[in-house]
């Protein structure tokens, strides 16, 4: 199977994209006699589930034109192998799945400058300080993935190294980790171009940290909030904040109630508001309505969506009716003008 593939990569200096996934039947070591020195013309690489895949390293590191490389569920470990990839100046994309891999790791592909998209997902060894390598070196970073897998190795201290080195962020997904109001202020005060976020499983996320980010996030147009302790303090922060916003995805969050949707519509009609509060589901990479594998953040449609078309009539006796309607929630949630009530006790997620 490997000299197969071999006979294809190197007998065409055309082909671009090579994605093996499963391979089976080739248990030799002698990986670099099989696949040489790398290919002229090769720009992507994903493999996938591989028992073998350290064979193909010679590929990877001698693809001098290589822009992609997704490493996911491949046996072994990859530290040496992305240890070399900064030799590789044309990388712009990494994806990392379920592949054993550490910081040293990490630091070599703090070395690919012009990286400008990160997944990391459920790669247990990594920590804050392979994060803040590549946050302080890929000052290109425009996608950051983070898929922490509960094991709280990544946290406030990488996450500030990127809203404070990477300027030109713009899309951030971050996935069963354990970040505080330490980081995710940061993150909107110093992320001015974030313009897609996505939190999943995050239980230590308040109230005051999502109006934070309603206040802060000026360039903001999608926002996924998925099984997170907020109520409908924070979400309705965002009926006047993130003035970009147009979608507004909030799922599994068991203490924002159905009342919120009718009262946005009201007060901002013209955002995409998706609401499901079905009971909390286990979160990971997988469970998600993240797909790790895109390079954009998607926003799939759901069971309960709201549509939040504004065609009531503009009417005196309307108005009045929206206004009575604005008291009534008001006094329901016990809102006060300009101060939004914290939440204190912070549910985690099972």
């Amino acid at each position: 199977c490997k000299r197969g593939i071999h006979a294809v990569v190197y007998n065409s200096d055309v082909i671009e994209e090579l994605s093996v996934k499963r391979l089976r039947g080739d248990n030799d070591e002698d990986g670099e006699s099989v696949y040489g020195n790398g290919c002229s013309s090769l720009k992507s690489i994903c493999l996938k589930e591989l028992a073998n895949g350290h064979s193909f390293m010679q590929l990877i590191i001698g693809s001098k034109k290589l822009q992609t490389l997704k490493l996911i569920g491949c046996v072994g470990n990859w530290d040496l192998t992305l240890g070399t990839v900064g030799k590789l100046n044309t990388l712009v994309e990494i994806h990392l799945e379920k592949v054993q891999v550490s910081d040293v790791g990490l630091v070599g592909v703090s070395k690919c400058l012009k990286l400008e998209t990160l997944h990391l997902v459920k790669t247990p060894e990594c920590s804050d300080a392979g994060l803040v390598a590549v946050a302080e070196r890929c000052k290109m970073l425009k996608k950051l993935h983070i898929d922490g897998w509960r094991t709280n190795r990544i946290g406030d201290d990488g996450l500030i190294s990127v809203a404070k080195n990477c300027p030109k962020l713009q899309e951030l997904v971050l996935i069963a980790m354990y970040p505080t109001s330490l980081s995710l202020v940061e993150i909107a005060s110093s992320c001015q171009g974030l313009e897609r976020f996505a939190l999943c499983g995050i239980g230590t996320v308040t109230d005051a940290d999502i109006e934070c980010l309603a206040a802060k996030c000026i360039a903001l147009k999608k926002l996924c909030i998925k099984g997170c302790p907020v109520s409908n303090v924070g979400i309705a922060a965002f009926a006047s904040g993130c003035p970009n916003l147009v979608k507004l995805k909030v799922r599994k969050c068991v203490k924002v109630t159905g009342e919120i949707a009718g009262w946005m519509r009201v007060r901002r009609s013209s955002l995409a508001f998706n609401f499901d509060h079905n009971q909390v589901e286990g979160l990971d990479g997988s469970g998600s309505d993240v797909g790790v594998q895109e390079t954009t953040m998607a926003f799939p449609p759901i069971d309960n969506e709201v549509n939040l078309i504004d065609d009531s009539p503009s009417t005196s006796n309307n108005s009045n009716n929206n206004d009575n309607r604005w008291s009534m929630f008001r006094s329901k949630f016990n809102f006060v003008p300009c101060a939004f009530r914290r939440w204190t006790n912070i549910d985690t997620i099972s």
